[in-house]
């Protein structure tokens, strides 16, 4: 179902509580701009603001994810940033809900750490993963050195980093980087799949969840059940653990409130 669009250079849908963000740049690939990078923070304050939606995908137009910075607006000055979520509206900032990257062909560059930064990568067999910065005298800068090493192992991540070369989806999924491997044109479609299965989960748990692994990666270990408390203790304590409880020994599907 398709929505109001604030940019000619992003399409927005909806399918039931998954939010859709369509990078619409054809012409370049899906390189990021800065109208399109605020227009993607825009969308994403929405979609953490309303309890309609519980999942984002975000994906890009006509066979390919994103080339990275339009280095042709680059040179005009032009900055794909966002002043609170960072490039491309995303990468310093990202949801508190879940948000899953649908990969088809160039994932490169900035658009790489678009990926990098949602929680989930769906590809299709034809993408390309890869930092090129060094080739052309810049540095990955938007999270991927970072992001990287921790989604692939030491040495791979530091050979993509030091000489920009591609990384095929069929190896960015044997080396555990993707979720699920398609046929070329189903990313989104298989994207949404994994999304819906998400969105039919207790939205309150789902988001601490997913807290939770992303902050306790700096956890010291003697601090961790003291650090996970004030997350997760509220939960068991909420009005979805009991509905959960309840559903469950009614045999009958919950109905989640989110609170």
């Amino acid at each position: 179902m398709s929505d109001e669009q604030p940019s000619d250079e992003l399409q927005l849908d909806s399918y039931g509580a998954v939010r859709v963000l369509r990078l619409h740049r054809p012409q370049a690939r899906n390189a990021m701009t800065g109208t399109l990078a605020r227009a993607i923070a825009a969308a994403l304050d929405a979609f953490e603001a309303s309890d309609a939606w519980q999942v984002a995908v975000i994906t890009g137009d006509s066979g390919h994810f994103c080339s990275g910075m339009d280095l042709k607006a680059f040179t005009r000055g032009e900055l794909p940033w966002d002043p609170v979520r960072g490039f491309g509206g995303l990468t310093e900032r990202p949801p508190a809900k879940p948000i899953i990257a649908a990969v088809e062909g160039y994932a490169v560059a900035g658009g790489f750490e678009l990926a990098l930064a949602c929680d989930l990568i769906v590809a299709a067999e034809n993408a390309q993963f890869g930092l090129p910065e060094v080739r052309r005298g810049l540095v990955a800068s938007a999270g991927g050195l970072m992001r990287l090493p921790k989604r692939l192992p030491y040495c791979l991540a530091m050979e993509m980093a030091l000489t920009g070369d591609l990384l095929p989806a069929q190896r960015a999924w044997a080396q555990g980087l993707v979720n699920r491997l398609t046929p070329p044109g189903q990313a989104l479609t298989h994207a949404l799949e994994l999304a819906r299965r998400i969105a039919e989960q207790a939205p309150l748990a789902v988001r601490t969840s997913k807290a939770i692994v992303v902050q306790s990666a700096t956890w010291a270990a003697d601090e961790m059940f003291a650090r996970q408390a004030p997350l997760a203790d509220p939960v068991g304590r909420s009005e979805d653990a009991l509905e959960g409880a309840r559903a469950f020994a009614e045999k009958r599907a919950p109905v989640w409130r989110g609170r």
